[in-house]
């Protein structure tokens, strides 16, 4: 149980934070920008919630709680050093990837197949939900980018992968099942 009685520590003051092994690193490293765009998407999940009900909000709350264990599996590092641990550090799954994979194949079954490129946009959860892919988008490239030199967990990043895609597939949803959704007119301004 986390339990936090102040919020702010001043350990941060000087550039520096920790990571979950208590290692200081700059704020502006690769771990830190990967974990922390975890974060922002979990943040927009937060908006596009405002918007949603029903399966895609329950959906929503799932994926949010799989973003903390995300960030949290981000933000430890040497994942070759877990059994020494004095606590079983928190890592994505290959279960938590499959049950995204499903949801997935569950919405997009109900979409007819595009035919063009769409625009982010349509009703305001679509919006959201497309603000959510983007982020999660980064997000993923940042923590590719960081497994180039460091170790990350395999499933952490599968997972990103598939959360943009899901995103996507929900933001169809939320558009009336794509009905609603905004179609790229190529050259249409020219």
């Amino acid at each position: 149980m986390v339990v936090l009685n102040r919020i702010y520590t001043r350990t941060g003051d000087a550039g520096e934070t920790a990571l979950g092994n208590g290692t200081r690193v700059p704020k502006h490293s690769l771990r830190v920008e990967a974990y922390g765009t975890v974060d922002e998407a979990n943040a927009a999940v937060g908006l596009a919630r405002l918007h949603a009900g029903g399966e895609l909000d329950e959906g929503l709350s799932r994926i949010q709680n799989d973003l903390f264990d995300l960030g949290a599996d981000l933000c430890r590092p040497d994942m070759e050093k877990d059994t020494e641990a004095e606590y079983p550090p928190l890592r994505m799954t290959e279960s938590q990837v499959k049950r995204l994979e499903s949801e997935i194949d569950h919405y997009n079954a109900d979409l007819s197949p595009l035919r063009s490129f769409i625009l982010p946009g349509g009703t305001p959860l679509a919006a959201h939900l497309h603000l959510c892919r983007t982020v999660t988008r980064r997000a993923e490239r940042l923590a590719v980018a960081l497994a180039q030199v460091e170790t990350v967990n395999e499933h952490a990043v599968k997972y990103l992968n598939r959360l943009s895609d899901y995103f996507f597939v929900i933001g169809r949803t939320a558009n009336g099942n794509g009905e609603k959704d905004v179609l790229w007119v190529p050259g249409a301004n020219r």
